[in-house]
């Protein structure tokens, strides 16, 4: 396959995106960004330090006056304009991010979906509202929701797009302003975004893109005193860190959508030829680096056999091929592999784990090929419960396979997990399926299907326990993003 360096570097926009306008770093510095496939250089990016979010949140300051004064049908224009753009930029988008983040190029709809979220939020613009109240005698009392002003959202490298999107879409039309921390694994498609908001006409201030790290960029929005509000998606470790860091600078409003174990259970009367490529695509969309990934899978002891039979097959399938040498812009490509070195190298450590955990690995179990990060898709069957392999996210094609006599045996240790983010189960008793429903401790549930296919964009994306106390997409994301104000009439 063609090597990225030769071929695309001088047309990669590799500059932060500040007050509409590419700029360097203040300080020059850069870092690479790697192909994982061969793993090979695909660009070399502009650092964004603490000078360099002082100045981004200096424009969005800057802008904010006039945007937020904007009306709602103002704003929803651009978001128009935007979304029409993202949608013919999906060939190039789907190209690069390829190249950044390993992503399977044939299956590539950010753009397609990031392109609704922007519709669907230009339609919520007027949906801003809040309420009044005749209750006090002599008064007329209203709530209004008003924009916190600046606001940060930091973003993961998994889905670099659409989670800036997912963050833009009712901070902007709501009428803040916004500075963005793209991940340092995949900075190179938010860079593309940013153009596009250029292109679509958005004031200067208004959107800005920051590439950096953890540390000191995204540490230095956390502190941020002019920053009232920030968004964030990733790992719970990085929550608690901006959440500490917020606590310690201005009480900034934090909302956060974290990892995920997610279980699916599937119960002896579930239709297997649904359920079964359903459970195999979801621990394989991306390598299994998707946080609603069902990687916890629980079937009936009476059918755990053939189903583990028919799942191994199925995963094979889709899968089959040799990653080494595929050009993952082709239709052939099927199976990604790790964003970089440093996931690879941890999916390694948990395979060596998944050896103690007293589980038997069924299918994979090791790396793949000689050049490129990937990982075999693997199945471990009946892995102790309280073992790390069942336990922590793993954020790769991992499934730990269980089996379960019955409903209560089965929720209790479905329930049994810090993370709260997706759970599934497949039953055609439709009374069973809405109990089983009820008791999952889980923001998102899907009955009768599972992720990715199952989330919709305009029902709330939100996690419950460890995996997060924030909402992304539908109406309720405008709360997140707004403040109440009570004004007290007396006439």
């Amino acid at each position: 396959m063609p090597t990225t360096e030769n071929t695309q570097s001088n047309k990669i926009e590799t500059r932060l995106f500040i007050n509409n306008e590419f700029v360097e770093s203040i300080e020059g510095e850069k870092f690479d960004v790697f192909n994982p496939y061969n793993e090979e250089k695909v660009a070399s990016v502009y650092e964004a330090l603490s000078g360099d979010v002082d100045k981004a949140v200096d424009a969005a300051e800057a802008a904010l006056p006039a945007w937020s004064e904007l009306g709602a049908f103002a704003r929803s224009a651009y978001y128009y304009k935007l979304a029409d753009l993202l949608e013919a930029a999906g060939p190039e988008l789907a190209e690069l991010e390829t190249k950044e983040t390993g992503k399977v190029a044939s299956m590539y709809m950010e753009h397609v979906m990031g392109a609704l979220a922007l519709r669907q939020f230009a339609g919520l613009a007027l949906d801003v509202q809040g309420g009044t109240s005749l209750a006090t005698p002599g008064h007329v009392n209203m709530v209004i929701r008003q924009p916190y002003g600046v606001c940060g959202a930091i973003v993961p490298w998994n889905i670099p797009v659409l989670a800036v999107v997912m963050k833009m879409c009712p901070a902007l039309v709501t009428g803040n302003t916004l500075v963005v921390k793209s991940s340092e694994k995949s900075p190179l498609t938010a860079l593309v975004l940013a153009r596009l908001v250029k292109e679509a006409g958005f004031p200067p201030g208004v959107f800005n893109v920051l590439s950096g790290f953890g540390n000191p960029c995204g540490a230095a929005m956390a502190s941020h005193m002019k920053i009232r509000k920030i968004g964030f998606t990733g790992s719970g470790r990085t929550g608690r860190l901006i959440k500490e860091a917020a606590a310690k600078s201005n009480l900034k409003r934090v909302s956060l959508e974290l990892g995920g174990k997610s279980p699916l259970v599937i119960f002896d009367d579930a239709d297997l030829d649904k359920a079964i490529p359903a459970a195999a695509l979801s621990i394989l969309y991306m390598a299994g680096q998707v946080c609603i990934a069902s990687s916890r899978l629980y079937v009936h002891a009476s059918i755990a056999d053939a189903f583990q039979e028919k799942l191994v097959e199925t995963i094979k399938a889709m899968s089959a091929n040799s990653p080494e040498g595929i050009d993952p812009l082709s239709p052939e490509a099927k199976h990604a592999p790790q964003v970089d070195k440093a996931q690879f190298n941890n999916i390694l450590k948990y395979l060596e784990l998944a050896k103690e955990s007293g589980g038997k690995i069924v299918l994979g179990g090791k790396k793949q090929t000689d050049k490129g990060y990937f990982i075999e898709p693997t199945v471990i069957r009946d892995p102790d419960h309280d073992s790390r392999i069942s336990k922590e996210e793993i954020f790769g094609p991992v499934l730990c396979f269980n089996t379960f006599e019955d409903e209560d045996e089965v929720m209790q240790k479905a329930n049994d997990s810090e993370y709260g983010l997706f759970a599934s189960v497949y039953t055609q008793d439709i009374s069973r399926a809405l109990r089983v429903a009820k008791k999952f401790e889980s923001g998102m549930v899907g009955v009768n299907t599972t992720s990715p296919m199952s989330t919709a964009l305009d029902m709330p994306f939100s996690g419950w326990k460890a995996s997060g106390d924030g909402v992304d997409l539908s109406k309720a994301a405008l709360d997140i993003w707004t403040q109440t104000k009570t004004i007290y009439i007396k006439i």
